[in-house]
């Protein structure tokens, strides 16, 4: 047996062993997986504009006008136009005064933490960051301290101890603004103010918190009213936007320095034409038809306490992210296939995405479904969980949508730590969640109402038929006597696109 063999056996014994599922058609709330209809409820469409008929004939018109791909990096002939159309319309929405725009998301992280920071220099960087992030940190070179999860006080001591000897060197604060496995948000005032006091910069990452948090969803930091406080705000055009790529937003004179520094940005082709064009007519469509964001956390909502009503300790809120934190491999992947033969498709995520004994299905609202489909997705997981024999109420909760203020928090649930007396955590532990961990904390018993006897879920016929209509009748949909339609361009004569 070869070392591959060996690891492929080792991945399978621990249930850890994963496949490319085939999805067929636009990634809208209903698709086709592996030729069965589903309800999807786990992709990153949140707002439901990949395959908006305005964004998809951007798309295809860039093709013809400037080709399918760039052809060069972006400092040899490969930035366009289009590309600085985009990068201008992106500053103005996040706020700032320049942008430069990447391949993806991963590489923005790369380039960004990797420009910032290096041998001889600190990054502080949340334990729950992206992957992304995780491997920026780890090629730059820098010495790198991991604090608690959304703890600023534990930021706040680490900083005091490391990246101080030298006073030429730099140190660089670095969070997720919207965490992607469990939809909690990061306390952006006080991180800024800890990393203003200390003398850092601080890069926000914002991939999943445009499109539902802030003002016209432009994101965590805006909410927050840090505008030209985060040195450098990274984003996706992947997610809320539905195409492909990756931004950095920030001062001109940082941008001008990313340029010639990122060296993610610098030996990358640049982002095709098509996908650039793409996310810049969906982000006009953000910037219209604002109600997408208001849609988006409507049904969150609704996601939210149907699970509720189901028994799963699923806080309310508006956060678009929910985890329903299984806790062993297997059970998760059997959890997960259990929904799909009811209809339902919530990839689960396992180690190293999440933290041993965390496993998990992660659940995404998208504006472009209606709450009668997520009440119905809601009772099929419940029905699912107890056919597995699984108690929804035995599950770990995720973290707090919010952490609390000072004023909020309990004598009982205040932290007991001495962090004067604590190590730090960067310092003894590996660096990211791949570690195994102690399995979360079981949820204290409470009780719960039984769940109300739900309607009938639309079976899988009727699903069918919604995944074979012709892509422009996704967005006529609406819900009939629940909450309207999803917005005014299904009123479009249906033959206004035809030659």
């Amino acid at each position: 047996m070869s070392d591959i063999e060996a690891r492929l056996a080792e991945l399978e014994r621990g249930g850890l062993m994963r496949r490319l599922r085939l999805i067929s058609g636009p990634q809208g709330p209903t698709v086709l997986l592996e030729g069965e209809p589903v309800l999807l409820l786990c992709s990153n469409n949140y707002l439901g504009l990949a395959d908006h008929p305005r964004v998809r004939e951007a798309a295809a018109d860039a093709a013809m006008r400037w080709g399918v791909g760039a052809g060069a990096s972006r400092l040899v002939s490969g930035t366009m136009t289009i590309h600085g159309r985009l990068e201008e319309r992106l500053a103005a929405f996040k706020g700032t005064e320049a942008c430069v725009l990447f391949g993806s998301g991963y590489l923005a992280n790369l380039g960004v933490i990797g420009a910032l920071a290096g041998a001889g220099d600190t990054i502080f960087s949340d334990e729950l960051n992206h992957a992304s992030i995780v491997d920026g940190c780890r090629l730059a070179r820098a010495e790198t301290i991991v604090y608690r999860h959304r703890d600023v006080e534990h930021l706040e001591w680490c900083m005091r101890r490391h990246g101080t000897r030298d006073a030429q060197a730099r140190r660089l604060v670095v969070t997720d603004s919207v965490f992607s496995m469990d939809g909690d948000v990061a306390p952006l005032e006080l991180l800024v103010d800890v990393t203003h006091e200390y003398g850092a910069r601080i890069v926000v990452d914002e991939a999943h918190a445009l499109g539902n948090l802030g003002p016209g969803g432009r994101g965590a930091v805006a909410e927050a009213g840090l505008e030209g406080e985060v040195d450098v705000i990274v984003g996706t055009l992947g997610k809320a936007l539905g195409s492909y790529g990756a931004y950095a937003c920030a001062s001109a004179e940082m941008v001008r320095y990313l340029v010639n520094s990122a060296r993610s940005l610098i030996f990358s082709t640049a982002p095709p034409p098509p996908a650039v064009a793409g996310a810049l007519a969906a982000l006009e469509l953000l910037c219209e038809r604002p109600h997408r964001v208001q849609r988006l956390r409507s049904n969150a909502r609704a996601l939210r306490e149907e699970l509720a009503a189901e028994g799963f300790p699923v806080a309310a809120g508006e956060m678009h992210i929910v985890p329903l934190i299984v806790g062993e491999e297997r059970a998760a992947m059997q959890l997960c296939q259990e929904a799909i033969e009811r209809g339902v498709f919530a990839q689960a995520i396992r180690p190293p995405t999440v933290a041993a004994g965390t496993s998990r299905l992660r659940l995404t609202a998208m504006a472009s479904h209606t709450p009668a489909e997520l009440r119905a997705a809601a009772q099929q997981f419940g029905a699912a969980a107890r056919r597995l024999r699984i108690d929804p109420a035995d599950m770990a909760p995720g973290h707090a949508e919010r952490e609390l203020g000072p004023a909020e928090v309990s004598e009982e649930s205040a932290r007991a730590d001495d962090l004067d007396g604590a190590a730090p955590l960067g310092a003894n532990a590996p660096f990211d969640v791949e570690r195994d961990r102690a399995a979360v904390a079981a949820l204290a018993a409470e009780p719960r109402r039984a769940p109300a006897r739900p309607p009938a879920p639309p079976s899988r016929e009727e699903i069918r038929v919604r995944v074979q209509t012709p892509d422009d009748a996704e967005h006529e949909r609406s819900a009939a006597g629940d909450a309207g339609p999803f917005d005014g361009e299904r009123d479009v004569a249906a033959g206004a696109r035809a030659a």
